[in-house]
């Protein structure tokens, strides 16, 4: 049995749409599990913990932090796969016609992942102690990651909001 073009687009539609809600799920549940796990700011201590306490710790924020970050791109990979598939990538990038509403949505969606990736990321590998960084580098990049984090988590509100609306007609 050979399936149509239309068909296996429309399964990978179904599939795309699957792998677009988890990854959303998981992107910015980790954004507001942080806000209830730290709400307010505290440095990171200046001294290292023991090397079985380090090595345990370091093992679970890699697979944290990699499934986070990945789960972004899913995210951005799907999303657009699923316009792609509308007809509509264009116009919501352009911020044009009936997308434009989930265009501003994606384009607020784009600045977390810069964020994401360009900021909080590599001041979070100095604080998790992934790459070397002196107790000062640290300290300092506790606060950085800290309001890296808590922009994208005041993003994401605005970005989910614009995105529901526009894919589902609410503007």
């Amino acid at each position: 049995m050979i399936i149509s073009f239309e068909a296996a687009t429309a399964l990978m539609d179904g599939a795309a749409r699957m792998l677009h809600i988890m990854g959303v799920v998981v992107w910015i549940g980790h954004n507001w599990s942080n806000v209830v796990h730290t709400p307010f700011y505290r440095p990171a201590l200046p001294v290292d913990p023991s090397a079985a306490v380090r090595d345990v710790a370091i093992a679970a924020s890699k697979r944290e932090h990699g499934i986070f970050r990945h789960a972004s791109l899913i995210v951005l990979a799907t999303g657009l796969f699923m316009l792609w598939r509308r007809g509509d990538v264009i116009d919501a990038l352009t911020l044009t016609g009936s997308s434009a509403v989930l265009g501003a949505g994606i384009w607020i969606a784009v600045l977390m992942l810069i964020n994401l990736w360009g900021v909080l990321w590599p001041h979070q590998k100095k604080v998790l102690g992934f790459v070397p960084a002196s107790n000062d580098e640290r300290l300092a990049c506790t606060r950085i990651t800290f309001l890296s984090s808590r922009v994208n988590t005041v993003l994401s509100t605005a970005a989910i909001i614009l995105m529901i609306a526009g894919a589902h007609a609410a503007f």
